[in-house]
């Protein structure tokens, strides 16, 4: 494991362990997190932790032609009862992401520092949020990092507050990645709501190759 200085730097993802522990410490500038994306890291660590940086084997990734959209969710779609926005109240939702009640989660890892962090890089039109509204409450929503010279979305994370909100958000994260051309949303790590929607695990090496332009 590498220990990260001022200066603007990254070790090879290709050199982590399988559980994606790369380097310790650094910041967490524009600018490093940029580099950190678009070289397949990313930041996860708790309150009171130093910033760790990590880029796991295997990659959960979603192809957006391949998102699930089984009956239930049509049937929410056509109902036609969320509104749907981009980019509208990135801070409440990435507030939202935080706060949530997770199961098996007692915290969060989006810290204040994080979430400050992310608005930076919203200002600079990098993060990137999509908004689920009910009646002009907000109920869903999900935030991330766009790279649009890559074709890659790198999503960070997604809440719901009442039933189906986030995979709708998640539906037209993919629509919009489709729509534009994108080879891929990053997902990160493993989790069994995603694969269910689509998501699959992409060794790391295949995972950097679409980094590469």
């Amino acid at each position: 494991m590498v220990y990260l200085s001022e200066e603007l730097w990254f070790p090879d993802p290709k050199n982590a362990p399988p559980d994606g522990l790369l380097a310790v410490g650094g910041d967490l500038s524009p600018a490093r997190l940029l580099l950190a994306y678009q070289s397949g890291i990313f930041p996860w660590f708790e309150e009171g932790q130093p910033i760790i940086w990590w880029s796991p084997d295997p990659r959960m990734v979603l192809f957006p032609d391949k998102f699930k959209l089984s009956k239930s969710l049509r049937q929410t779609l056509r109902s036609e009862k969320f509104g749907i926005t981009f980019n509208q109240d990135f801070e409440r939702v990435i507030a939202n992401c935080a706060t949530v009640p997770r199961k098996r989660q007692a915290g969060t890892w989006i810290t204040k520092g994080m979430q400050e962090a992310y608005f930076a890089l919203h200002k600079l039109g990098f993060a990137v949020s999509i908004e689920v509204w009910r009646n002009d409450e907000l109920v869903g929503g999900l935030y991330g990092i766009d790279l649009p010279q890559k074709k890659i979305f790198c999503g960070e994370s997604m809440f719901s507050l009442v039933s189906d909100a986030s995979k709708v958000a998640f539906y037209f994260l993919s629509q919009y990645a489709k729509f534009n051309g994108y080879k891929l949303i990053d997902c990160q790590i493993y989790n069994s709501h995603l694969e269910s929607l689509g998501a699959e695990e992409l060794e790391r090496t295949n995972f950097l190759e679409f980094l590469q332009l």
